[in-house]
């Protein structure tokens, strides 16, 4: 029998890009805790718990948990039932709570694999199929960082849920929550050790046939006390986008440093979330629980103030509304738009991984570069509080 409901691709969409990508799918979590984690999501990002698989459907050794959108975007949560599961618990062993891999959408898995390969990937798994009597899934996988993924996925000739071994959730979570508005993945960060990010732009650039965006040099990101250097590789027609962090030198440790330390290894930082009201998106996420950096001083709305009446009120959102919910504006000449974000707090144990929101008005393509002086100032006053705000070996 059909389902009324897929969660699977979008095979109506044609990519314009020469591996088949046909845009993000799902980013999967490997975690200490499925259950609670999944209902966290939940709760504070307002997803639904849409499908399931676990022992009640046939798998002993795993539970995961797929959340959605009505958009479609999706969050996997993955958690070990059994000792004898390493790639989980060596995973959360080392790490914590993280994300092990983000899935590609493509119209071909073999003959986006097989290119990658070409152009020099390393190979996790080839391609193979899941079947059950709705049809199958394709997947393959390269590899990504230290223990991350990239997973290569189309639904093509799959009409159930989602994919097999999944079936509808056994229990049915009652969550409370406001609605969020959150509609797609915009961007996935990683971080990376110091002299890697070249190596990590140059390797997904060559093997998936992508371009160096933008590069953020020394100078470019940096506060009073640390630094970073941040490059954005992306597909060639934008419908995916990496930005990938390195610490540089400073007075103290950076952002990225303290990540690595506590993550032990590199890995996948951030993930931006976006949405076509961050107000309304924003507001709503703070009623559900979801914590957020500590606001920019009002200075920083003042200059925003100033900004949007020079350019003939180009901010069309209320700035004093903006400012009550810590929402960051930067406007960019270039592009004649604007970006609209926040950053989440840590959501894990350790100070690691963490969400970030975002709105793109009136064709905004940058990341918040001047945003990033009242943004890293907010992450250091969270590192102090942690004791991680340290003085770097040479001082």
């Amino acid at each position: 029998m059909e389902m009324d409901i897929c969660y699977g691709g979008v095979p109506s969409k044609i990519p314009n890009n020469s591996m088949g990508i046909r845009g993000y799918d799902y980013v999967e979590f490997y975690v200490g805790s499925g259950k609670m984690t999944a209902y966290w999501h939940a709760k504070a990002l307002g997803l639904d718990i849409v499908a399931y698989q676990g022992p009640e459907t046939g798998t002993r050794d795993r539970i995961s948990f797929l959340l959605a959108t009505k958009t479609n975007m999706k969050i996997m949560i993955t958690a070990s039932l059994q000792p004898s599961t390493s790639d989980i618990i060596s995973f959360v062993n080392q790490h914590g709570d993280g994300v092990k891999r983000w899935c590609l959408e493509v119209v071909d898995v073999k003959k986006t694999y097989d290119a990658a390969m070409k152009n020099g990937g390393v190979p996790v798994r080839p391609p193979y199929r899941l079947e059950d009597e709705h049809g199958y899934v394709e997947q393959a996988a390269i590899k990504l960082y230290d223990d991350a993924e990239i997973n290569f996925i189309n639904y093509d000739n799959y009409k159930g849920l989602f994919k097999p071994g999944f079936e509808e959730p056994v229990q049915k979570y009652e969550v409370e929550r406001k609605t969020t508005g959150l509609t797609h993945i915009d961007h996935i960060v990683g971080n990376v050790h110091v002299n890697e990010m070249d190596f990590w732009a140059s390797y997904i650039n060559k093997v998936l046939d992508f371009e160096t965006f933008v590069d953020y040099g020394p100078g470019d990101i940096s506060t009073q006390y640390s630094a970073l250097l941040s490059k954005v590789v992306r597909s060639k027609d934008g419908v995916i986008q990496n930005p990938i962090n390195e610490p540089y030198k400073g007075k103290r440790l950076s952002q990225i440093d303290e990540y690595i330390i506590q993550y032990h290894g590199t890995g996948i930082q951030h993930i931006a979330l976006s949405t076509t009201d961050i107000i309304r998106t924003v507001r709503n996420l703070r009623e559900n629980g979801m914590e957020f950096l500590d606001r920019a001083p009002k200075t920083y709305y003042d200059e925003i103030r100033k900004k949007s009446k020079e350019l003939d009120g180009l901010i069309t959102e209320d700035i004093d509304t903006l400012e009550e919910l810590g929402i960051l504006v930067d406007v960019e000449i270039g592009s004649g738009g604007y970006l609209l974000q926040l950053f989440t707090k840590p959501i894990n144990d350790r100070p690691t991984y963490f969400y970030e929101i975002i709105q793109r008005r009136k064709g905004a393509t940058g990341f918040g570069q001047g945003n990033f002086q009242a943004l890293f100032e907010s992450i250091e006053r969270d590192q102090e509080r942690r004791g991680n705000l340290t003085e770097t070996e040479d001082e």
